[in-house]
């Protein structure tokens, strides 16, 4: 069984930077995909950033640039360092792990999530 559990939200003004973790453990699957996603009031979830077993990585188009995936495999942890942060970035983020292997970014192909952690951007 994989759980899941992020912290490092929190409120900044825009410009400013957070970096998210997320601990991951059962997660013993020689193949997965780990992501972050996020959803903010009134909108559907969508996929931010996502890193596989191989170390690829890929971004939403709206974070390119800002945002950064990464896995510390010895801690078990997965990162998002988010930096010139803008209102519009303001959601719950969740960490989420595929192990059965689809390799896609969208959320019906995840089958663990944490329980996200809030991120507010102000102007």
């Amino acid at each position: 069984q994989v759980q899941l559990v992020e912290a490092g939200g929190g409120s900044v003004q825009s410009g400013g930077s957070l970096r998210l973790s997320c601990v991951a453990s059962g997660l013993t699957y020689s193949s997965y995909t780990l992501g972050w996603f996020r959803q903010a009031p009134g909108k559907e979830r969508e996929g931010v950033a996502f890193i596989d077993s191989a170390g690829d990585t890929n971004y939403a188009d709206s974070v390119k640039g800002r945002f950064t995936i990464s896995q510390d495999n010895a801690k078990n942890t997965l990162y998002l360092q988010m930096n010139s942060l803008k209102p519009e970035d303001t959601a719950m983020y969740y960490c989420a792990a595929d192990t059965v292997g689809y390799s896609s970014t969208y959320d019906e192909y995840y089958n663990y999530w944490g329980q996200g952690t809030q991120v507010t951007v102000s102007s």
